[in-house]
C-alpha cells in the first residue's frame, strides 16, 4: 500500500490550501483594519484642527 495515494495527496493539499487561504485572509483583514484606524485618525485630526 502506497503512502502517496490519491486520497492522502488530496487531503494534504486541502489542508495546505486551507492554511494558505487563512493566512491570506489574515493579511487582508489586517490591511482593512489599518485603513479604518487611519481613516478614524485622520477624521479626528481634521476635526481637531477646525
Amino acid at each position: 500500500m502506497s503512502r502517496n495515494n490519491e486520497r492522502n495527496i488530496k487531503k494534504h493539499n486541502d489542508k495546505l490550501h486551507k492554511a494558505q487561504d487563512k493566512a491570506k485572509q489574515a493579511v487582508i483583514d489586517r490591511k482593512e483594519k489599518l485603513k479604518q484606524i487611519t481613516k478614524k485618525f485622520n477624521e479626528s485630526k481634521s476635526s481637531d484642527n477646525n
